[in-house]
């Protein structure tokens, strides 16, 4: 059994330096060092983490590893690459890394070679790629597909939806559409601008039973029932799920049913069928780089000694940060456009992974988790929220990311995006205290990374997330938290299901919530 965090000699090594560097400044520290920009930073194939502007030393870094090897990190990674069942609440492995994965080596899963189901479903996804983008599907009338609607809500949508968006210059096949929320208001804005001849969609759920996506899905396929008939729903509907009964049912064939397995979690598993919709939107081989991209950084986390470990040195900055310092926003601040869905995205990775207070063996942690994770695009963010950044009265931490070279060939406006995306990180490093003016004073010391991509291509991108999946992992070992369960969004999810069943009530709360319901039901003529 893992001890409590706040018990092991490391963290107590922690807590004592912890003391001395609050009595220092930021600016301070990084001046006693000249090579610290260039001693504080770690790189992997074109991608770059600058850790130059966290209250840290060198001693501070050997605590966090030691800190780190205490926990075991490295035995949880291996343990997790080879399969090991180490969601246990779930009795799952966790192999997310498999889809990404190369090797032709058998990975076994109680006596199964897994890696030959992730290669059937590569030469599946890439057979519809190809047919849709070429021309050879084509719908009930006889029309190609030039629009694809992802029907799915959390890891169904925000994983395909960012990496649309963010190699959108890549994009040479059908539009992409995303509907996710349940609001009509979300499929039917879609819905009226396309034409159903042309319009192929694609029902993401792993078990075929999310409420929210079902209903969606349901009223597409009334909606294109309704214009082309019945028997077009056969070559207009794809899916991806476990249960191929219910995919039956609905209509869906199961030449056009791809797999999903219960050892990839939602929040990792736009790396399989999943992200079909990005693929069939930016070719099948760039979807592949995109594989590399993640492959790359799960061979760099696994061999990678844990000073020099990218994923390993993002999250136990993090643990610095946030359960030692008591920073509890994390800002996610990326200076591109194209990645404007990424706070998004990794709200769900982060929050969902480890917005726990259960240990692994159900105790209670006994120290802070994940924090409060935000963000915006750059410089939009700059012109509402920096305000508080910079001179709030919460402690945080951000992460700047910014791309070298830049897509769209503006050099101004590039030079001007990356001033900005430094003047801010310097800001909250360094603040301005020389002033008389309370209203000018600002307190500095606000931690940030920066993390620059060579090219925002799909390798560098599979690099960039695979990195924020690592980093999510590692401060889940040091939590002692399992980051592959969401026990948590069940519990809604149940209170809706029973309130639109009509169920009795059977205690005092849940006749209020029933009472509250019915009330706002009548006021809204539902």
């Amino acid at each position: 059994m893992t001890p409590p965090l706040t018990q092991s000699s490391s963290w107590r090594n922690l807590l004592q330096h912890r003391d001395v560097m609050r009595r220092k400044r930021l600016l301070d520290i990084a001046l006693v060092e000249p090579d610290r920009l260039k001693s504080f930073e770690l790189s992997l194939d074109g991608l770059r983490l600058n850790y130059a502007l966290n209250a840290v030393t060198a001693e501070t870094i050997a605590l966090l590893m030691k800190l780190a090897r205490e926990r075991d990190v490295e035995s949880w990674r291996e343990r997790m690459f080879k399969g090991e069942k180490i969601n246990e609440t779930e009795n799952r492995a966790v192999l997310h890394v498999a889809l990404r994965r190369k090797e032709t080596t058998p990975l076994l899963l109680d006596g199964h070679d897994v890696m030959q189901d992730v290669k059937a479903m590569r030469q599946k996804m890439a057979r519809h790629v190809t047919a849709i983008r070429n021309g050879q599907w084509t719908g009930a009338t006889g029309k190609p597909i030039r629009h694809i609607v992802n029907i799915g809500i959390g890891g169904s949508d925000l994983g395909p939806r960012l990496v649309t968006m963010a190699l959108q210059s890549y994009a040479s096949g059908p539009q992409a559409h995303f509907v996710a929320n349940v609001d009509a208001a979300d499929l039917f804005s879609k819905l009226k601008i396309l034409d159903p001849a042309e319009t192929l969609f694609l029902v993401v759920s792993k078990t075929f039973t999310t409420q929210e996506t079902l209903l969606n899905a349901r009223t597409a396929r009334q909606w294109l029932v309704e214009h082309l008939g019945e028997q077009a729903v056969g070559k207009h509907f794809l899916a991806v799920s476990t249960n191929y009964e219910a995919m039956k049912a609905f209509g869906i064939d199961a030449e056009n049913a791809l797999p999903m397995w219960d050892w990839v979690g939602g929040r990792f598993s736009l790396w399989s069928a999943v992200g079909l919709s990005a693929a069939i939107a930016v070719g099948m081989d760039h979807f592949q780089q995109l594989l590399s991209g993640a492959a790359a950084m799960d061979e760099h986390f696994r061999s990678a000694p844990l000073e020099q470990n990218m994923p390993v040195m993002l999250a136990m900055l993090g643990v610095w940060n946030g359960t030692v310092m008591g920073a509890r926003v994390q800002a996610v601040l990326p200076y591109n456009e194209r990645l404007r869905d990424l706070p998004r995205y990794l709200q769900q990775l982060e929050m969902e992974s480890n917005g726990k207070t259960a240990t692994r063996g159900g105790g209670e942690v006994d120290c802070v988790t994940a924090p409060v994770l935000f963000g915006e695009p750059g410089t939009i963010g700059q012109h509402s929220f920096h305000q508080w950044l910079h001179q709030g009265s919460d402690a945080i931490m951000a992460d700047f990311i910014g791309v070298a070279q830049d897509a769209d060939h503006q050099p101004e406006h590039h030079r001007v995006l990356l001033a900005n995306m430094v003047a801010q990180a310097g800001a909250l490093a360094f603040g301005q205290t020389q002033t008389t003016a309370r209203h000018e004073l600002y307190p500095g010391n606000r931690p940030s990374n920066l993390i620059i991509l060579d090219r925002l291509d799909p390798f560098h991108l599979g690099l960039l997330l695979a990195l924020f999946e690592h980093k999510v992992f590692v401060q889940s070992v040091i939590w002692n938290i399992n980051a592959f369960d969401q026990p948590g969004v069940e519990l809604g999810k149940r209170l809706a299901t029973k309130l639109l069943s009509g169920e009795n009530p059977v205690d005092p709360a849940w006749n209020l919530l029933m009472n509250l319901y019915n009330q706002i039901a009548v006021y809204c003529k539902t």
